[in-house]
């Protein structure tokens, strides 16, 4: 997943998953092959994670604080350039489709080198890089081969449960350079999933994590303290709640690196995060929304995917900062345990919430209110559709606040002024997202229920959740592919159980008619996956009833999609981000003037 603390949304260019009537893909026209050159020489680029890392292992990580990092020291076969969502070859040079689109037959690059003294990157690594995705007890991204993918492979039964059967993945290397691989069905957005870190290159046998191999070194060490990826940086050093810094790889198989280093520093207070920026300390940076000025902005021209380039300024230091906005394809919201908080309180929370009102007065402008947790230009049928459905259909008041309805649900409940609902919020560190839980805790006072506020570490809200001791939490989710899927599997109710293996979110949904019906639309998008017209249609459907079912249930309460920002000095040259976000952005083009 791509659990963030900092989100937003933008245009949706193009349909993922190419066009039905393709027959052979070659890739060449998605990515060419660029000149290599020798890298550093550059300097450090210093920034800001604004969140915890949890881990450095591809098929482990589930948040953006270390996919960040990850991005930068590991390849896969494909890869959004710069963070924009138009699919374009990595460690792939092209590939070809079966007719039925079920075979994938992937070309690699010759002389792609692993860090250290690891070798060329071959098919076989990807085998055992994908086996450990689908197989290792580490992987928390094992359903995105099996299930979404769902890439060949066999059952057995563990434990009463049916679960993969280890070996079974039908992914071989035809020759060192030739990877293919077998699908039971077609697969919409097969080649945008590939793209994600999860599916990365990693030396063969590098960790004996599953059958087959001893590993070279224990998992922690590799998650930790020795990553080893075939990116344009390599691991230097990472320090828990510190700071990470990679160093230049010189033998990159792409472009650059032009820098010598990149170093994170990982700070989640805001007010940390701005005086580290103010002070020079950081290049290239966020400005925490408590902190930020919309009179000093000057939008200078908005590019053709819909980015606005300007800048901003001045600020405390006096210096006037280049600046950048993308609405990146993204979502912020409230969960909540159904298992923890009962369903009239999660009704009133919604009802006393207006989002247009917090985009206004506390995120300052910088996104738009969420109705739908998919956001609105992967919505089916666009931004207009996404608007449409919600002022026609939200149940809950669009763009108004219904205290009166808030506490008549609690009183129906047999709730009243003597007899309070209690609740927990637990919040990630965040002035912003404080004001909004402390609006929402005063508002809801009316309403016969005592909301409770806690803020927490965001890797620890996370190991939380997964236990399932959250009651009430506020999340983001940035888009791993660009379709509907990548956001609504968090509703698949199946896929929110915490008693189960890497829940993909925290709230125990089950056993109602609205989560029966998740549960089978979800079911219809997973019988359609094919790139095709009709299929799409299924999905687009199901699509809608899922997002209806959260309404019924409250599970999700979608707060914003908010448009992401950066800014940076003068002397700083840093290509722009797309739709996937800063998170998925590579630095090996980055340098100083």
């Amino acid at each position: 997943m791509s659990e963030k603390s900092n989100m937003s949304r933008r245009s949706f260019l193009k349909a993922t998953g190419g066009a039905a009537s393709a027959v052979a893909l070659t890739g060449t026209a998605a990515g060419q092959e660029t000149t290599t050159q020798q890298g550093g020489g550059g300097g450090t680029l210093n920034l800001i994670n604004t969140g915890t890392m949890s881990t450095l292992d591809p098929i482990k990580a589930t948040d953006t604080a270390s996919g960040t990092v990850i991005q930068n020291v590991f390849d896969a076969l494909m890869n959004y350039p710069n963070g924009e969502i138009e699919v374009q070859n990595q460690l792939a040079t092209g590939y070809e489709t079966s007719d039925d689109f079920t075979t994938y037959t992937f070309n690699l690059k010759q002389g792609a080198q692993f860090h250290g003294d690891h070798g060329e990157v071959t098919a076989q690594d990807f085998v055992y890089s994908w086996e450990r995705l689908a197989a290792s007890d580490q992987s928390r991204r094992a359903y995105f081969i099996l299930d979404s993918i769902g890439i060949k492979h066999e059952t057995t039964q563990q434990n009463g449960e049916e679960v993969y059967k280890p070996g079974s993945l039908a992914v071989e290397a035809v020759d060192d350079y030739t990877l293919r691989f077998s699908m039971e069905q077609p697969f919409h957005a097969t080649l945008p999933m590939l793209a994600y870190t999860s599916f990365a290159a990693v030396p063969e046998g590098i960790v004996g994590d599953i059958e087959g191999y001893e590993g070279q070194m224990s998992h922690q060490q590799f998650a930790t303290e020795n990553p080893i990826g075939a990116g344009p940086f390599e691991f230097d050093h990472w320090s828990p709640n510190d700071e990470a810094e990679v160093r230049a790889f010189d033998n990159y198989h792409g472009e650059g690196p032009n820098l010598d280093a990149v170093n994170w520093r990982i700070i989640e207070d805001d007010n940390a995060q701005y005086t580290y920026a103010m002070n020079k300390n950081a290049d290239y940076f966020p400005i925490p929304t408590t902190f930020f000025n919309p009179s000093k902005l000057n939008v200078e021209r908005t590019d053709d995917l819909g980015r606005d380039v300007g800048t901003y300024g001045p600020v405390r230091n006096g210096e006037t900062l280049n600046y950048l906005g993308v609405s990146t394809i993204s979502a912020y919201y409230l969960g909540f345990n159904t298992n923890r908080v009962e369903k009239p309180a999660r009704q009133a929370v919604a009802h006393a919430m207006n989002q247009l009102q917090l985009v206004e007065q506390v995120f300052k402008g910088r996104g738009t209110a969420a109705y739908h947790f998919t956001p609105p230009n992967i919505y089916p049928g666009g931004p207009d559709a996404y608007d449409q459905h919600a002022k026609q259909n939200y149940p809950y008041g669009y763009n108004r606040t219904q205290l009166d309805k808030a506490r008549q649900v609690m009183e129906d409940a047999g709730y009243g002024p003597n007899n309070r609902y209690q609740f927990k919020l637990t919040i990630y560190e965040s002035n912003v997202w404080q004001q909004v839980a402390q609006l929402l805790r005063d508002k809801l006072a009316s309403a016969h229920i005592q909301l409770t506020v806690e803020r927490a570490p965001f890797s620890t809200l996370l190991q939380r959740g997964r236990e399932g001791n959250l009651q009430a939490y506020s999340l983001g989710w940035i888009m791993d592919w660009p379709a509907p899927d990548n956001f609504l599997q968090l509703l698949n109710p199946p896929q929110t159980d915490t008693s189960k293996d890497a829940p993909i979110s925290y709230v125990n949904w089950s056993d109602t008619e609205a989560a029966q019906q998740a549960t089978q639309a979800w079911q219809t998008i997973q019988n359609n996956p094919a790139p095709t017209d009709q299929a799409q249609q299924a999905r687009n459907e199901a699509y809608v009833k899922i997002e209806e079912a959260n309404w019924q249930d409250v599970v999700f309460l979608p707060v914003y999609h908010q448009t992401d920002e950066r800014f940076w000095y003068q002397d700083l040259n840093v290509e722009k981000f797309g739709a996937a976000g800063p998170s998925r952005q590579m630095y090996n083009t980055t340098d100083f003037q």
